[in-house]
């Protein structure tokens, strides 16, 4: 079993993806934390976002430690601004898509895996056994990652959280190359109002549903 899930930052995504994964044995892949680890691998180099060049942001993909996904230090606003700018570049984005589909293809355990990201279901796994669109209302949205980062230690105001999730919806949503929608055949989910515990129960009935 393959799963799709996509959707917009702090929509509830991750936590939906983590527990499927979980409740069926499946392999999980949090994409968005590649391009996370690479805007940490950047800016460690000294290049910011305002910098940034797509040749090289790709050329670096290569010799990218994929430990780098598991450090606490990608979870920060500076990375997600540059993960964010980063992963709207053609060519950093094809430079994972062999990664992303060879881990959906042949996951390291499990019968199946689960990938999350803002692509997956409309063109990394165009023909994933499942689609997932995971959405929220943009202030909603915010006060979750603001209370999130708080929780973390971070001293953040919301409505500065507010701004940057806003220019991070633009670019996500207006890219050229893999802009951030949902497939055509993938359920959507609105969690603005729901908790963790709703949405899974949600995707969890859809996945059981006969076919029609």
């Amino acid at each position: 079993m393959i799963i799709a899930v996509d959707g917009s930052a702090a929509s509830g995504k991750g936590t939906l993806a983590k527990r499927l994964a979980l409740h069926f044995d499946l392999a999980h892949l949090d994409t968005g934390s590649l391009y996370r680890a690479l805007g940490l691998h950047l800016l460690r180099s000294g290049v910011t976002a305002e910098n940034a060049e797509e040749n090289k942001a790709a050329a670096a993909v290569a010799s990218l430690d994929p430990g780098l996904a598991d450090s606490p230090e990608i979870r920060t606003d500076a990375v997600a601004g540059m993960a964010s700018v980063i992963a709207a570049m053609p060519a950093v984005r094809s430079a994972f898509t062999t990664l992303q589909r060879d881990f959906a293809t042949d996951p390291p355990h499990g019968g199946g895996a689960v990938l999350d990201g803002r692509d997956i279901g409309s063109v990394i796994l165009p023909d994933a056994d499942f689609k997932f669109f995971i959405d929220a209302d943009l202030e909603v949205r915010a006060d979750r990652r603001t209370r999130e980062l708080q929780a973390k230690g971070q001293s953040v105001m919301f409505r500065d959280v507010l701004e940057d999730m806003r220019d991070r919806d633009r670019r996500d949503r207006e890219r050229t190359t893999a802009p951030l929608k949902a497939a055509d055949d993938a359920f959507v989910i609105d969690t603005s109002t729901m908790d963790a515990d709703r949405v899974f129960t949600l995707a969890v009935d859809h996945i059981a549903r006969p076919s029609e």
